[in-house]
């Protein structure tokens, strides 16, 4: 298991995504770098991004950062817009 300094420093290596093609891959943390909207935010496949985003058809600012809760991992984003720095696990 990863401790926090390891999710931190990107430990497992990070991943840009700016476009809106699906990335399917284990995300410890989600950094937006960009005012972003969010299609998916995916734990085990489904979407859960109104779990974690209070008003999901609005853009999330830049500089937010984004952890699944309950020791979960993400396994997938989709954006409409934006860009966002994913940590991998």
């Amino acid at each position: 298991m990863q401790t926090d300094n390891d999710i931190l420093i990107a430990n497992q290596g990070s991943f840009i995504l700016n476009s809106t093609a699906a990335k399917t891959v284990t995300i410890n943390a989600i950094v937006v770098l960009e005012d972003t909207v969010f299609n998916a935010i995916n734990i085990a496949g489904s979407d859960v991004k109104s779990t974690y985003i209070a008003k999901p058809a609005d853009s999330v600012k830049a500089g937010a950062i984004i952890r699944a809760i309950n020791a979960q991992q993400f396994s997938g984003v989709k954006l409409t817009s934006g860009s966002v720095l994913l940590i991998l696990a």
